[in-house]
């Protein structure tokens, strides 16, 4: 999300990892950041699983998934869900629905 920034500049905003902006400093740069009011975390929460999951579609990279598993168990700890409690749902899914480890491909019949 873009936010004017007074000077006539136009700046991206979006979240981070809690040490980003750690980093960024002990790096010597200046790392401008808020605290964002719980809609807009749990709003930026889900722009961000977007960003996640495409960067690892575009890659393919193991690591991405990870990104992608950090923002999950960020979401649901919005929704009071631990990380348990999220592997429990998850799994009492895989014994209604099973996963796809069979790789089974649907014929999706086009509709009249």
């Amino acid at each position: 999300m873009a936010h004017h920034t007074g000077s006539g500049e136009r700046s991206a905003e979006k979240l981070v990892r809690d040490r980003i902006p750690e980093i960024i400093r002990s790096a010597g740069r200046g790392a401008d950041t808020r605290v964002a009011g719980p809609e807009e975390y749990r709003a930026l929460l889900r722009a961000k699983l977007y960003e996640e999951a495409g960067e690892y579609v575009a890659s393919g990279e193991p690591e991405e998934l990870a990104d992608l598993l950090e923002v999950l168990h960020a979401l649901a700890a919005v929704d009071g869900i631990t990380p348990d409690d999220l592997e429990a749902r998850r799994a009492a899914k895989w014994e209604r629905r099973g996963g796809f480890a069979e790789r089974i491909v649907l014929n999706m019949p086009s509709e009249p």
